[in-house]
């Protein structure tokens, strides 16, 4: 299917690796032209040049408006717009006892799962209202409509992402660009790796057993008894930022094998 978006510019933070870089390779054979930014710097020049002159690389700290704001003017500066933002930058930030989180705690995975949204919507929203013509997509989480009690530190991030994207695709649309997001679960990624392997260590079986038991006892929802692939996701977001999705707005897309339980978002 043509998404009908080639020639267009999209930033995608969180592009060195799982669902951020699986979306750019998706983009790039749709024509897209990318600026892939990450706080990492290790992988990312080499990434832009797998895609070859359609692709630049900017390091930029989701953290820091000043790294934000220079992000969106290099895009602007080196392709002459931004039509598209696809932020899957985040942490898990803090485990355990939600009473036993400290402020630091809770204020670590707010300022990187929600403010950083906030602030890569304040630079790029702009831009491409001057245009006519947008496309947001953050990546949330099952654990913003359904959290989990270990992870409350990231639960509360991802449900303030949620509700932030929701009423900001009220008013954007009505300057053409959508807003959406995608709630991905359990996805293989270098987030979830590092999880597995710590569940393998903890209780002394394989990595792929620690899979194993994390899905029968914590995902029972997800019947097909595996993680989701990085591509699973980047194929919903790519289809949300083309034109083929014009009439999607203000929508939270679950990605996530059924783990969430409930009909609503």
């Amino acid at each position: 299917m043509d998404l009908k978006i080639g020639g267009r510019v999209a930033i995608i933070t969180g592009a060195s690796d799982g669902m951020g870089w699986a979306t750019a390779r998706i983009l790039a054979e749709e024509g897209v032209r990318l600026v892939l930014s990450d706080v990492k710097t290790e992988t990312l020049e080499r990434e832009a040049a797998e895609l070859g002159n359609r692709a630049i690389a900017v390091k930029a700290d989701m953290t820091r408006q000043a790294d934000v704001d220079a992000l969106v003017a290099r895009a602007v500066e080196h392709f002459g717009t931004v039509d598209i933002v696809v932020h899957t930058a985040g942490i898990t930030g803090a485990k355990g006892d939600p009473l036993e989180m400290t402020d630091e705690d809770y204020e670590e995975a707010y300022r990187t799962d929600f403010l950083s949204a906030v602030r890569i919507a304040r630079a790029a929203i702009p831009v491409m209202k001057r245009g006519g013509w947008g496309r947001f997509v953050c990546v949330t989480s099952e654990n913003a409509v359904q959290p989990y009690w270990e992870e409350a530190t990231y639960n509360t991030a991802k449900a303030a992402l949620a509700a932030f994207m929701k009423g900001l695709s009220y008013k954007a649309a009505a300057d053409g660009v959508l807003v959406n997001t995608v709630a991905p679960a359990f996805i293989a990624t270098p987030m979830t790796d590092e999880m597995m392997k710590k569940r393998a260590a903890e209780k002394g079986v394989s990595f792929d057993e620690a899979i194993e038991s994390f899905l029968e006892e914590e995902r029972p929802g997800i019947v097909q008894r595996r993680r989701g692939e990085a591509e699973e996701v980047a194929a919903v977001i790519a289809l949300l930022v083309s034109e083929r999705a014009s009439f999607v707005n203000g929508a939270n897309v679950r990605v996530d094998g059924g783990s969430v339980q409930a009909v609503q978002n």
